[in-house]
């Protein structure tokens, strides 16, 4: 029995990331589990038993990606509890962009996402809550204490907080895909220190809009109040 639970466990890890590679390559809706399951020495029948169709095996590829990078770049890269909202700011920002660009991963990895990004199949929303929305509602604190840096008179509004994560993630998802059809002055394949970089103009140009959006909301308020 723990045989067969070992060849189990070894036939999924395997599917999983034939099924990364193929899916990077030829999309969702192209790639077929024929071809998975001949690069992951596997039956068809092992898809059904482990993930129950094709959709089933791509959220777990999907989940599998996003667990591996959070894993290797957390959100707040070690840093120490006493660290500033725009120090974790920068460490968000910077784990993001290592998480797309960063070495120790697979090489369909990106590939995976661009692909989803191009061609929608609607399985970000699917794991959303269990592997998206903690990243976000930890980006959301941040942004919401530096708004309230800036403005403490005032709490920080909804429409405030969402505009000022969609235009950071905005910004990052950028330099990870638009990288493909674009000029930019780094080269393709980037280096830590090169990646860093980019962390540090990314987490600059938001703390200089989250500080101007902050301080329209001032001149808002006290237009209301004269």
């Amino acid at each position: 029995m723990k045989a067969h639970t070992i060849w189990d466990q070894g036939t999924k890890r395997r599917l999983i990331e034939a099924a990364g590679e193929v899916f990077a390559q030829r999309g969702f809706r192209a790639a077929t589990i024929r071809e998975i399951c001949r690069r992951a020495h596997a039956s068809v029948s092992a898809v059904n038993y482990h993930f129950q169709d094709k959709k089933g095996l791509y959220r777990a590829v999907f989940e599998h990606s996003h667990r591996w990078a959070v894993e290797k770049y957390p959100h707040d890269l070690g840093l120490e509890e006493k660290a500033t909202a725009e120090e974790r700011l920068h460490a968000f920002i910077h784990s993001f962009l290592l998480r797309g660009l960063g070495d120790g991963f697979p090489a369909w990895h990106g590939k995976l996402m661009a692909q989803e990004m191009a061609d929608p199949s609607g399985i970000l929303s699917e794991v959303a809550e269990t592997a998206i929305r903690p990243m976000d509602e930890y980006l959301e604190g941040i942004v919401r204490e530096l708004l309230q840096e800036e403005n403490p008179y005032q709490e920080a509004s909804d429409y405030s907080v969402q505009l000022c994560r969609m235009n950071i993630v905005g910004q990052c998802i950028f330099q990870l895909h638009a990288r493909q059809f674009m000029l930019f002055p780094y080269p393709r394949a980037l280096e830590s220190p090169q990646i860093a970089a980019m962390a540090e103009e990314i987490s600059r140009f938001s703390t200089g809009g989250i500080r101007a959006i902050a301080a329209g909301g001032k001149r808002d308020k006290q237009g209301e109040d004269s």
